[in-house]
């Protein structure tokens, strides 16, 4: 891999930044404690590990290649954090003061794996920036899957540090009133991002 140093240098501040991984971990910590923050993020790393496994196959090559593959992933992915935002406005009250069933309970692990395997971006992410610090002697695909398990690493420091953060303030953030709020909030901002993506992909299109 070449210049290693500033890879690693310009991936933390890819990590850190705020974007739709931050918002559904501090969603879902908030709202369902540091237990769900850690599976949401654990699904939303593994998403990831999904794109670096195609990429390294050379799958994902392909697909940027195919239009129509391309365009059903990207309103796919739009569609779905749009469905968690509004997912937000209709929640019953009653889950604010009980816990659901295990088996009504939607997965955490579940949402954060969806929501980062149906995001072109990642996959944008692993064929554009990845490449640039490729060796070109060296097995490209195990370069793909070493840059790809870093990436994981510092994934899981971050938003661990996050979880652990919003777990300590959880408890004067559970009144009804205020997880009212953070739901409308958080659902306003998931909604936004689908939409922006959407207008992307119509306008990229035409």
């Amino acid at each position: 891999m070449n210049d290693i140093l500033a890879f690693s240098i310009l991936l933390i501040f890819i990590v850190m930044a705020p974007g739709v991984d931050f918002v559904l971990i501090t969603k879902r910590t908030l709202t369902d404690g540091k237990k769900d923050g850690f599976k949401i993020a654990l699904g939303l790393i593994s998403g990831a590990l999904v794109h670096t496994m195609v990429a390294a196959l050379g799958l994902s090559i392909i697909l940027m290649k195919s239009a129509v593959a391309f365009e059903v992933i990207k309103y796919a992915g739009a569609a779905y954090l749009i469905y968690m935002g509004l997912s937000s406005f209709i929640k019953r009250k009653s889950d604010l003061n009980q816990d659901e069933p295990d088996n009504l309970k939607r997965s955490a692990f579940v949402q954060g794996l969806v929501s980062n395997a149906l995001n072109p971006k990642v996959a944008i992410f692993f064929l554009t920036f990845l490449p640039q610090f490729l060796t070109p002697d060296l097995n490209a695909s195990v370069q793909f899957l070493i840059m790809g398990s870093f990436y994981a690493v510092l994934s899981i420091l971050w938003f661990s540090t996050i979880v652990f953060l919003l777990s300590y303030v959880r408890k004067w953030l559970m009144s009804p009133k205020v997880q009212s709020i953070i739901d409308k909030t958080t659902g306003m901002v998931l909604i936004a991002f689908g939409l922006n993506m959407i207008f992307k992909a119509q306008k990229t299109g035409s």
